[in-house]
C-alpha cells in the first residue's frame, strides 16, 4: 500500500461521497435507510426541514407519520398549518396519531401562514408544526429557520418542487417523488455535506402503534377541518 493509500485510510479525511458525522438532537424517522442517511439519524430538532413535492398527496405525510405518532404521546401539540386539503381523522387515528394533540389552523392568505407558521414554531407548546406556505421569500425562510431553533421541535415546510433550486437556509431538503405505492427521497441538503444516493421507501399503511387510539373512535379532529377537494386519494382523504 503507497503512502497515499495510507492517508486515505485515515478515519479523519472527508471524502466527497460521505457526509460528516455531526451531533444532531433528532427524532427517529421510523425508516431505517432514512435514519442512516440523517446527520443525528432521524429528523432534526429545532431546525427546519423543507420536503419538496410536485404535488401533494404523494404519501409525503405518510414519510412523517411514525415520527409524528410518537410526538403524539407526549403533553404538547402537533400542528397542521394550511393544508391543502382537508384532513381525514380516521387516517391519521389509523397510524397510530393521537387526534386530542392535533391542531389544524386555516388560513386565509400566504401571509398569514407564514405568521401562524413562524408563532407556532417559535412556541415551546409544539412538539411538532407541519406548514405549507407555498414560495418563500429568502427573508422569510430566515424568520422560519430562527423560530424552528428557538421552538426545538419537529419542523416541517413542504414546498413545491420548482424551488429546488432556490438558496435555503434549512439544513435539510429533500425532494419527494412518486413511486407506485412508495416514494423517492433526493437528500439535497444535510448537515455535513456530502452526496447521498436516492432512497426509494415504502410509505404504505402501517399497523397502529400498541396502546395509541384505535380507528374509529374519533369521527373529526378537535378543531375545524380545512375545505378542500375530496377527489385526492391522500392521506388528506383516505388512507387505502
Amino acid at each position: 500500500m503507497s503512502a497515499l493509500d495510507q492517508a486515505l485510510e485515515n478515519p479523519a479525511i472527508w471524502r466527497g461521497s460521505q457526509y460528516a458525522k455531526v451531533m444532531v438532537e433528532s427524532i427517529p424517522t421510523g425508516f431505517a435507510e432514512l435514519d442512516a442517511s440523517l446527520p443525528g439519524r432521524g429528523w432534526p430538532r429545532a431546525a427546519l426541514t423543507e420536503l419538496l413535492v410536485g404535488q401533494p398527496g404523494i404519501g409525503e405525510l405518510r414519510l412523517l407519520a411514525p415520527a409524528l405518532a410518537d410526538l403524539s404521546r407526549n403533553d404538547r401539540w402537533l400542528v397542521l398549518v394550511a393544508p391543502p386539503y382537508a384532513p381525514h381523522a380516521p387516517a391519521f387515528e389509523s397510524l397510530g396519531i393521537d387526534l386530542s394533540r392535533l391542531i389544524v389552523v386555516a388560513t386565509r392568505s400566504a401571509a398569514e401562514t407564514l405568521w401562524a407558521a413562524e408563532r407556532c414554531l417559535r412556541s415551546s407548546a409544539c412538539s411538532a408544526v407541519v406548514a405549507w406556505p407555498g414560495p418563500v421569500q429568502e427573508r422569510a425562510w430566515r424568520r422560519l429557520q430562527l423560530a424552528a431553533e428557538q421552538g426545538k421541535g419537529l419542523s416541517v415546510v413542504f414546498s413545491p418542487i420548482r424551488c429546488a433550486t432556490q438558496p435555503s437556509p434549512a439544513p435539510l431538503r429533500i425532494q419527494l417523488s412518486p413511486a407506485r405505492s412508495r416514494l423517492t427521497l433526493h437528500i439535497l441538503k444535510r448537515r455535513g455535506g456530502g452526496w447521498a444516493a436516492p432512497l426509494t421507501l415504502d410509505v404504505g399503511p402501517r399497523p397502529a402503534v400498541p396502546g395509541a387510539p384505535q380507528r374509529g373512535r374519533a369521527a373529526a379532529l378537535p378543531a375545524p377541518l380545512i375545505t378542500g377537494s375530496s377527489r385526492l386519494p391522500s392521506i388528506f382523504q383516505d388512507i387505502g
